[in-house]
């Protein structure tokens, strides 16, 4: 039997399906999302496209596109990766920006363009009593689309970022260093006799 679609059949409230969803009676068979183009203008159409969803392993897509962009992969022309574009949706778009920030740290000056739009996702649930009707729910979930690119991309374009420096200066990393040594290391004991030294008014009993 032909699975009725909530949102067209105006006898099938949304709200009443929403909850017969919510129980034992019918389970979800397939989910299926628009396929609409990239949010981003001028992308080319062998992009490298790193699809994220929600049970991703975020190890093994840094692993992949790492080594693309790193030149240990090469695209269709021979020539090194420069470019390549991230999108999630729904429980995927934490995971997207993630991959996206360790992506930027292990390869170095990297332009950005990120774009926040809206998918339609299409679901579809059977009954799990015989012989009853399934239903169709069709929902918009918010989704995400990062391009990385090694060349320059507009700096007028809604969502740029220029490429990030994560390099810590030699000062903060030993004042860093010095706030995690323990009490009883060397150099904090000789840091507390040069202080006895200079000031035996401190020191004295």
């Amino acid at each position: 039997m032909e699975p009725q679609s909530a949102s067209s059949n105006p006898s099938v409230p949304y709200s009443s399906v929403s909850s017969k969803l919510g129980q034992s009676d019918f389970r979800r068979i397939s989910c299926t999302e628009d396929s609409s183009p990239y949010p981003i203008p001028g992308l080319a159409a062998d992009i490298l496209h790193m699809r994220v969803k929600g049970g991703s392993k975020i190890r093994n897509l840094l692993r992949f596109v790492t080594a693309r962009m790193q030149g240990e992969g090469r695209d269709g022309n021979g020539t090194s990766l420069r470019q390549v574009v991230f999108t999630g949706s729904g429980r995927g778009v934490t995971k997207t920006i993630t991959c996206v920030e360790i992506l930027k740290r292990k390869v170095g000056g990297l332009h950005q363009v990120s774009k926040l739009y809206y998918k339609i996702v299409n679901e579809v649930w059977e009954s799990l009593q015989q012989g009853a009707p399934g239903t169709t729910m069709q929902k918009t979930v918010p989704a995400i689309c990062i391009l990385l690119s090694k060349d320059p991309l507009d700096p007028q374009e809604p969502g740029y970022q220029p490429p990030q420096s994560f390099n810590v200066s030699t000062e903060d990393t030993e004042r860093r260093r010095a706030l995690l040594r323990p009490a009883h290391s060397p150099s904090s004991q000789h840091t507390t006799k040069r202080l006895c030294l200079d000031d035996w008014t401190v020191c004295s009993p």
